[in-house]
């Protein structure tokens, strides 16, 4: 498990990724790096470069953001009831450092019915040749 301070954090994120992993705050949909991209490759944490999803379960789901339906290492990833903002979520963070990646629901795409509706501020993208 990765340990940092938050001002070693503040040092290694920009102040997107900072509020986002380390404040649980979210971006503007349809306005953010990976909500479109149709490359091939993995998704890691931009935290700690932890794997978290891959492109080969990655659909639109119309959100504006990156959507998985299902994740790349189910261990990499834990889920926390969140009851923020008058309702009930499950959130996403990375198992390795504890970043705040996003929420998972259950309107998501056969076979898992999941959509891991994620922060692309959250995600390092490391494109398949």
């Amino acid at each position: 498990m990765v340990k940092k301070t938050e001002k070693e954090w503040k040092k290694i994120l920009n102040k997107q990724q900072y509020h986002i992993l380390r404040e649980k705050g979210t971006e503007e949909p349809f306005a953010n790096e990976y909500y479109d991209n149709k490359e091939k490759g993995e998704y890691h944490c931009a935290g700690c470069q932890n794997l978290l999803f891959s492109s080969e379960h990655k659909f639109d789901s119309g959100t504006g953001w990156p959507s998985f339906y299902r994740t790349a290492k189910k261990e990499n990833i834990s889920e926390k009831e969140d009851r923020s903002g008058g309702m009930v979520r499950t959130e996403v963070v990375c198992s390795n450092c504890g970043g705040h990646l996003g929420h998972v629901f259950d309107d998501g795409p056969q076979p898992t019915g999941l959509r891991y509706c994620i922060n692309s501020a959250a995600l390092n993208f490391k494109k398949k040749d």
